[in-house]
């Protein structure tokens, strides 16, 4: 075995590969495990964790050594960036543990890749199960369509002031040839706050035209 792997990977032997391989898969799949924990994720990117560490030694044993190699390979992800979708700052975070789990490996420090993968996903687990630095009073995104009759400037002032602690009118366009307005408002609700009863109040304001309550439509956590 160790001769195969020296031919085929120039000087690479099955001792110093194989037992990095396996525990950096292994925590490469502890930290997509608790990533998913309480958090939103799709296939693809809990994929990546798991493979990401394991790619990441690999190059890191082909590039010990040579310099020409580590140019060509920092030109291989270079290209790769390019081809990458922007994602938010918890993403960007646990790409860097996963990076870093395979440099570790990469170079031969399999304890401290260990230990460095155990801390980082029980740090990122309670991180998340604590809700550290969410904000109490989420901010919301309003729509509310209303007739051209009303003024849109003053008209749910009153029902802001019951309802919500902070509100922003931060687009106002036209609708139905000019005949509807649709505002939308960056809102933070009171606390304790009934949405049924603000969207109640504001249907009762509008004649019961549309709105929409939710979250910003726009990604939130970028960096």
């Amino acid at each position: 075995m160790d001769s195969l792997f020296q031919s085929v990977m120039n000087g690479i032997t099955a001792q110093s590969f194989l037992p990095g391989a396996a525990l950096v898969l292994a925590l490469g799949g502890l930290l997509a495990f608790t990533y998913t924990r309480r958090a939103r994720y799709t296939q693809s990117f809990v994929l990546t964790l798991v493979l990401l560490p394991f790619a990441v030694q690999t190059v890191i044993l082909l590039v010990n050594g040579s310099v020409g190699t580590g140019i060509a390979v920092a030109g291989a992800f270079s290209l790769v960036r390019f081809r990458s979708a922007p994602g938010n700052a918890k993403d960007i975070a646990v790409i860097f543990l996963a990076m870093a789990v395979g440099l570790a490996c990469g170079s031969g420090y399999l304890l401290v890749a260990l230990l460095f993968g155990c801390l980082s996903c029980l740090v990122l687990y309670l991180l998340v199960r604590f809700r550290v630095g969410e904000a109490k009073d989420p901010e919301r995104e309003l729509h509310i369509t209303i007739p051209e009759s009303l003024d849109y400037t003053a008209v749910f002032d009153d029902l802001f002031a019951d309802y919500a602690k902070e509100h922003d009118l931060i687009e106002v366009k036209t609708a139905s040839l000019g005949s509807l307005y649709k505002l939308r408002y960056r809102v933070r609700l009171k606390k304790d706050v009934s949405e049924k009863e603000f969207l109640d109040a504001l249907r009762c304001r509008n004649g019961n035209l549309e709105i929409s309550f939710g979250r910003p439509q726009s990604a939130f956590e970028q960096l």
